[in-house]
């Protein structure tokens, strides 16, 4: 069995724009939805949403019978988690709230076998095929793609630093939690905290890194794109199923 190529990694490389879509519910179905919809990814969410790491490998199953590629948010940058991820053949790792250089360096190790870093080695796992894969450790450090988010001042400060760590594909903005960390608690809309999203864009393009954001808005997505972020999520399911029923009910809804 030959070896998956990270078609995620290989389009950040070569600076292709991706759009994705954000999985929250934790539902087969929408799962299946959504992957089959057309979006260039999808990611399973861990850090807010009710998914742990077997719901997780049931949410894979889904998706996989359809041309998408299949990122995860990690819950946290922590190896343990991480490596059970890497071990259910996710390739695409995402991790929260990364703020300094030791940080990134931290997470970068946990993706990496050793002597490069201490994933723990499994021969007989998901991610290499149960051992049917030609030559999985030859490719394995290499085709792992490595996002990760900045989500305070303090990562903000570091951009520079943190884009310059080797094995960091990618920063990902995480526009509610920068908002309230430059002084706009669940206002990602104001303009100080715009201009903080800008800034760590425009930095990590600079930097000779990819960018990345959430925005479920439009135009504040195509405003990104044309910024120079290109990986973007426009999208996510709970987001659809809230907003697409509360729309529903009030064309509904009249006085009298």
């Amino acid at each position: 069995m030959d070896f998956i190529e990270n078609r995620i990694k290989k389009r950040i490389q070569e600076k292709e724009r991706q759009i994705g879509c954000w999985l929250s519910m934790g539902s087969h179905v929408a799962t299946e939805i959504c992957a089959s919809a057309g979006f260039d990814w999808v990611l399973i969410d861990m850090e807010h949403a009710p998914n742990d790491v077997p719901q997780v490998l049931s949410l894979i199953h889904a998706a996989a019978a359809y041309d998408v590629d299949i990122a995860v948010r990690a819950p946290w940058n922590d190896a343990v988690t991480i490596k059970r991820l890497l071990d259910q053949g996710v390739q695409t790792i995402v991790l929260p709230n990364v703020q300094t250089e030791a940080e990134a360096q931290e997470a970068v190790r946990s993706v990496r076998y050793p002597p490069r870093g201490y994933r723990g080695v499994s021969a007989n796992s998901r991610s290499n095929r149960f051992g049917r894969m030609n030559n999985y450790f030859d490719h394995a450090d290499e085709n792992i793609c490595l996002i990760l988010q900045i989500e305070t001042q303090l990562g903000r400060e570091n951009v520079e630093k943190i884009a310059a760590v080797d094995g960091v594909d990618c920063l990902f903005v995480g526009p509610q939690d920068l908002a309230a960390g430059v002084g706009h608690l669940g206002n990602p809309s104001a303009r100080g905290a715009k201009d903080a999203m800008l800034d760590v864009i425009t930095t990590t393009v600079k930097a000779g890194c990819a960018a990345g954001i959430l925005a479920f808005n439009e135009q504040d997505a195509k405003n990104w794109l044309a910024a120079g972020a290109s990986f973007v999520a426009v999208t996510g399911d709970t987001f659809l199923l809230a907003r697409s029923t509360e729309a529903v009910v009030k064309s509904f809804k009249w006085e009298g």
